[in-house]
């Protein structure tokens, strides 16, 4: 078994395909219409579905916004330095809700960013 992707709703899937691919440097992998079901969805990710798990982008015609809810955390990326990825993402337009630095009770170097919808993405900096 293995993880294939983690399923997100958004307002607007062209803002968020520009956050995920421009921001994030993602590439869109797939992307389907369901017109039957009023639907779209596209899978982003950083390599191929059957090498690496995406993010589906899930938006379904005419809801504009979600409540995010609490059960949901985080979705978490691996980069090289997180101080660098940070400042590579406020470049591109992004919004860093949690600077890069040591995680609370522990020495792991982490930092938060937030997509459009409000979703929170870690960075955690490859040991």
């Amino acid at each position: 078994m293995r993880i294939l992707h983690t399923m997100l709703r958004v307002g607007d899937l062209e803002r968020s395909l520009r956050f995920y691919t421009e921001v994030l440097g993602m590439t869109l992998l797939r992307r389907q219409d369901y017109p039957e079901g009023k639907f779209t969805l596209a899978f982003v990710g950083y390599g191929p579905e059957d090498e690496q798990a995406a993010v589906e982008l899930t938006f379904n015609w005419g809801t504009d916004r979600y409540d995010l809810g609490t059960g949901f955390g985080h979705v978490a990326l691996e980069v090289p330095d997180a101080a660098a990825a940070c400042a590579e993402i406020k470049r591109r337009g992004g919004v860093v809700t949690r600077e890069a630095g040591p995680m609370k009770h522990g020495t792991t170097v982490i930092a938060f960013v937030q997509d459009p919808d409000g979703y929170k993405i870690e960075l955690i900096q490859r040991r």
